[in-house]
């Protein structure tokens, strides 16, 4: 899956509670650590946190302090090489007796840098007078492999598949020939990932080791439980982690919620279906505004001005040399209207200036660079973590079967997306067992998933709602925006406040359903568009800086 980056009910009477958080010295332990490493995890956890300055200057004005904590390479030499994983803290302003504990946030990818939402204590609001964000410390980190933690994994940093006027993605045979273009870059990148990272870290970079880094990090900071908030594939980090340590766990908040049963190749397929779909959403809501982009009157109309402009464009890249931009390029411009709502009026205004106006450079300055892959070391990461957290099939003939009948009804993103993927067929690292996903005990957790995102398919949170009795589900009604919590949908938003600052969620109801709704907000409009300068959130924006690969969840 490529990148990335939300009510109405009864009232809920709420009462303040005023919470002792205990620190490791003062709890009692439930370890679930091998017993040869309980004595190196109790010796990590003494061991004081270095805070520092930090070298963002969004962190700086946010007062952040960083810091770089040990882990080791291999959990299971956990005396043996250390890697370094990079942590920010905005801490907590309210008073001793209202102080909530640690809350640590991931963004998504898996690669996409969570250092920069330490700050994302700020976007949550202030409810019955109390300051709720404030009432944590807020942990953003990098997870191994990622950014500023050590070793940052590499591939190669000028790889085929982030050029321009790349090769068609839908294949013309079912032939697996390594010599044809997409097989001749996916299999050079796994070759160059072999060969440019030579300290073991390929073979360490499954999901399961990062929740066991983000335990170390609680145990660093002396805290027996810790809070956590994960966005898209955040929430199957959460998941994973809860799986393996419920008893650390305080309060969880998980927005786009990741189907365990298809991780990872099934999933894939699921996020094909839903991206065609929302694309298709977009195209009858461009007809809607014909006045303003006179592409089309109807969503057949667009739709197929679309597909034709593509196939064109295969045919007849446009632009100058280096930077030819062919149907491939044009696929991976639009993207991001399958994700955020709020991109839908920019990326119209891109489509129409190219048809109407012969306006190349709007196209290559689409929000999704047209290039496509994003930066080397967040994809390089994400395929560290997807093709070694399970094993994906092997046989190109199952690969082929699979796309082609998805793409005879989604054919918006289903080759695209197969051929981002497909090196984890052939990746120079050994798959493992996953996470067994299942509820050993986690006291809390409140889930947020509009019913029409893409990326994590609404199906996830129905399935996770049942696996963990203490989770409370809310739907968002119809809306297409893929992990759009603090982003201004009071119904939402005031519903995470309330459980941040009491604990309180929506009461959970029988069956296989949301435990409350909320309606997406309106639909953008190209009049209120002109008149916005920023029509990202400030969390959107945080989000889709922090995951640069396209189609991850």
């Amino acid at each position: 899956m490529r990148k990335t980056l939300l009510c109405t009910a009864a009232a809920i009477s709420l009462t303040v509670l005023t919470l002792a958080v205990p620190t490791v010295a003062q709890a009692k332990t439930a370890s679930v650590a091998p017993a040869k490493s309980a004595s190196v995890a109790t010796a990590a956890s003494t061991i004081p946190v270095d805070w520092g300055t930090c070298s963002s200057t969004s962190l700086k004005n946010a007062g952040a302090e960083c810091a770089k904590i040990s882990v080791p390479l291999d959990w299971a030499k956990p005396s043996g090489t250390q890697i370094k994983i990079a942590i920010s803290r905005v801490k907590h302003t309210v008073p001793a007796s209202q102080y909530q504990g640690i809350m640590l946030v991931n963004p998504g990818g898996p690669g996409g840098s969570g250092l920069g939402l330490s700050v994302l204590g700020k976007y949550v609001p202030d409810r019955h007078g109390k300051d709720v964000g404030g009432a944590y410390d807020w942990i953003g980190f990098d997870p191994r492999g990622v950014g500023a933690s050590e070793p940052a994994v590499s591939c190669n940093p000028n790889y085929p598949g982030a050029g321009y006027n790349r090769p068609n993605y839908v294949p013309s045979t079912s032939a697996y020939n390594i010599s044809d273009p997409w097989p001749s870059i996916t299999n050079q990148y796994t070759t160059d990932c072999a060969a440019n990272n030579t300290s073991g870290i390929l073979r360490h970079m499954t999901t399961k080791d990062v929740a066991k880094d983000m335990n170390r990090i609680r145990q660093r900071l002396g805290r027996s439980q810790m809070n956590y908030y994960g966005f898209s594939y955040g929430t199957y980090l959460g998941q994973v982690y809860a799986s393996m340590f419920p008893n650390q766990l305080r309060r969880v908040v998980f927005d786009g919620t990741v189907d365990p049963r298809g991780v990872w190749y099934g999933d894939n397929l699921d996020q094909d279906v839903a991206f065609d779909r929302n694309i298709n959403i977009w195209f009858g809501w461009i007809a809607k505004h014909d006045d303003a982009y006179h592409l089309g009157t109807t969503k057949t109309a667009v739709r197929n001005l679309f597909y034709k402009t593509r196939d064109d464009l295969y045919a007849n890249p446009v632009g100058p040399a280096g930077k030819k931009l062919g149907g491939a390029e044009w696929t991976d411009a639009f993207l991001y209207a399958g994700y955020y709502q709020s991109t839908w009026t920019d990326l119209a205004d891109v489509f129409s200036s190219f048809i109407n106006n012969d306006d190349v450079n709007a196209l290559d300055g689409a929000f999704l660079d047209a290039t496509g892959y994003g930066d080397d070391n967040g994809y390089s990461v994400y395929l560290g973590v997807q093709c070694t957290d399970v094993a994906w099939p092997t046989s190109w003939a199952t690969w082929y079967k699979d796309n082609s009948a998805i793409n005879a009804i989604a054919p918006y993103e289903t080759w695209s997306n197969a051929w981002y993927n497909e090196s984890c067929r052939h990746w120079p690292a050994p798959a493992h067992v996953p996470m067994r996903i299942k509820d050993l005990g986690v006291k809390s957790m409140l889930m947020i998933e509009e019913t029409l995102d893409a990326a994590t398919p609404y199906p996830g949170s129905i399935e996770v709602r049942k696996r963990f009795a203490k989770a409370s589900l809310v739907a968002v009604t119809s809306g297409t925006t893929h992990a759009n919590s603090l982003n201004g949908n009071a119904c939402v938003d005031n519903t995470i406040a309330d459980y941040l600052l009491t604990g309180v969620r929506p009461t959970r109801t029988s069956g296989d359903h949301a435990d409350k709704y909320c309606k997406a907000l309106p639909t953008p409009t190209p009049e209120a568009a002109a008149k916005q300068a920023a029509p990202q959130s400030q969390i959107t924006k945080l989000l889709m800086k922090a995951n640069t690969n396209m189609l991850r969840p």
